[in-house]
């Protein structure tokens, strides 16, 4: 692509003829099918393929770009293979009248005879992206499959081992292979036997559900606690309790003569019990009557140690008594308490209405939650289109309507290895106008190039898209565009392109999608260039680029 920038890089040839290739380009090193022989003027002297972006030698032979800079590299006095003449560099120029004539070569499609398509050389990369013979992978992940783009939707839908299949019982989507392992182990609606042998078959997410009533399951007999202790099967449980009705009956009168005989030592213990209280109590009397007499007899001095003794004996002997009766009392109450029923059927009531209480909670809590569940939906949506209204007063504010877009790239170096990786191919600018109702426009970027330039270069294109006005515009879009990477040391040594919409090219017709073809330069600034310490085109981590639409004769609604 022919091109005016003031400052050449290093490795690259100023003098050129004057034309304009616009963004057409092609794959060097491929074996192209030409519909005529190709002439040898259009072959390279020192490769003997077909020019590309030829160079001519001041002995008037052409080259490839590249064959020209090996012949340099590979003597420090390059030679021309044809007449042996000696190569002087600053002879060569780019030869775009050449390029201009092998662009528009026709060739075949690398797929004839399916395809018969002939296309003009420049155009070939474009037409392979929309040939249907074309071979390419499929797209969803996992599959390794080759399909030709006029299957691959029939493939997608019917045929790939990797497409997403709706479970027919969970109707959730699931990967085709996986289909089956989802269905045993992960889908909660796929229908399972019944662990009983029950005959029935069940939901897998109810089959604990389903045990809980299954007449096939094993249970315990509800007369257990009385003593029997036979398991059956709860289908059956009823004809087992009519046929041990006798035997259940025996185990319960067994069950409540154990229980009266425990009642009865329980009160003939209480008896003796009561029987010990009176006598310790009719010999603490006894004692204190005691007590009182030793008093007396032993009011005077001379005898006030001997009485002070036998007190303490007497006092000490009287605890002893208290502390055991208060021990049988204690003992008195307790068995009492077991005796008596009453406290036990009022704790039995109180539990009960605690219990019906928290039912009524959990009800009004299920309402509660229920009620939060809407209102963070709701929330949740604010929030969303919120963000949708932010997106788009931002494109707004910065959208620009006189046809030239400045688009700022940061974080270049992360994006650049997200190219590299594969994660982030491209990057597109916001849209710009070249008027208020005017084409509606944007820039795409492929920071580690694309086609030819993939790897080496960062490949720049030009977009047009869908407007709100395009059905009172003219098509297609014929206007000459300027692509620019600013140079940010303020010498304005600025790279250019410049081409004009080619007017018979799918890119430029009225989009009947969101957008159509990129077209720009898949070879619009070597990494090397840009990523050079001499040069100033990146500064911070942040490159500008540029475009400009030539609004000369363009009408303005």
């Amino acid at each position: 692509m022919a091109s005016d920038e003031p400052a050449a890089p290093s490795g690259t040839f100023t003098r050129q003829n004057s034309s304009n290739t616009g963004s057409l380009d092609f794959e060097p090193d491929t074996d192209y099918k030409f519909v005529e022989s190709l002439e040898e003027r259009y072959k390279c002297a020192h490769c003997h393929l077909v020019l590309h972006n030829p160079h001519q030698t001041g002995c008037g032979h052409r080259f490839c770009q590249q064959c020209i800079l090996a012949l340099r590299e590979l003597n420090a006095v390059p030679t021309c293979p044809v007449d042996k003449e000696t190569i002087k560099m600053h002879e060569v120029f780019k030869d775009n009248c050449c390029k201009r004539e092998v662009l528009n070569l026709h060739v075949f499609c690398k797929n004839f005879p399916d395809c018969n398509s002939k296309v003009i050389l420049g155009r070939y990369q474009e037409h392979l992206q929309q040939c249907l013979f074309e071979s390419m992978q499929c797209t969803n992940e996992g599959c390794q499959d080759q399909i030709l783009r006029k299957d691959l939707k029939e493939h997608l839908s019917q045929h790939c081992k990797f497409r997403e299949e709706r479970c027919q019982y969970c109707n959730t989507y699931v990967v085709l292979i996986n289909i089956k392992n989802h269905e045993k182990n992960d889908c909660p609606d796929y229908p399972v036997p019944c662990l009983q042998n029950c005959s029935q078959i069940i939901l897998k997410k109810e089959i604990e559900k389903h045990h809980a009533v299954c007449p096939e399951a094993e249970v315990d007999c509800p007369y257990k606690q009385y003593g029997c202790h036979v398991k059956v099967k709860r289908g059956k449980l009823a004809e087992h309790e009519n046929s041990a009705l006798r035997e259940h009956m025996l185990q319960i009168l067994d069950k409540n003569s154990q229980l009266e005989e425990r009642i009865s030592d329980l009160y003939k213990s209480l008896e003796c019990k009561e029987i010990k209280i009176q006598q310790l109590a009719d010999a603490i009397k006894k004692c204190e009557k005691e007590f009182r007499q030793y008093t007396q007899l032993f009011g005077n001095n001379s005898n006030l140690m001997v009485s002070t003794q036998a007190l303490a004996s007497h006092l000490d002997k009287s605890a002893r008594l208290e502390s055991q009766v208060k021990q049988l009392i204690q003992m008195a109450n307790q068995q009492q308490s077991k005796l008596d029923l009453r406290p036990l059927f009022d704790t039995i009531e109180t539990m009960k209405q605690k219990i019906a209480l928290m039912e009524t909670y959990d009800q009004r809590l299920v309402v509660l939650e229920d009620q939060s569940s809407k209102h963070d939906r709701q929330i949740n949506n604010h929030k969303a289109q919120l963000n949708k209204n932010e997106e788009r007063f931002k494109l707004l504010e910065g959208t620009c309507y006189n046809g030239k877009l400045i688009w700022k790239i940061t974080d270049y170096k992360k994006k650049k290895r997200e190219a590299v990786e594969g994660r982030v191919l491209s990057i597109a600018s916001q849209p710009f106008y070249t008027s208020r109702c005017g084409y509606r426009l944007c820039a795409r970027a492929y920071l580690n190039g694309d086609g030819s330039g993939k790897g080496t270069h960062i490949s720049l294109y030009f977009v047009v898209m869908r407007g709100e006005f395009d059905s009172l515009l003219l098509w297609p879009f014929k206007q000459k565009v300027t692509l620019m990477l600013l140079d940010q040391s303020g010498k304005k040594n600025h790279i250019v392109e410049v081409f004009r919409a080619d007017p018979n090219s799918s890119s430029f017709k009225r989009p009947d999608g969101e957008m159509n073809i990129a077209s720009g330069c898949p070879r619009f600034v070597p990494h090397t260039v840009l990523e050079s310490t001499k040069n100033t085109y990146i500064r911070d981590d942040t490159l500008f680029l540029k475009v400009v639409v030539d609004l000369t004769d363009l009408e303005e609604l």
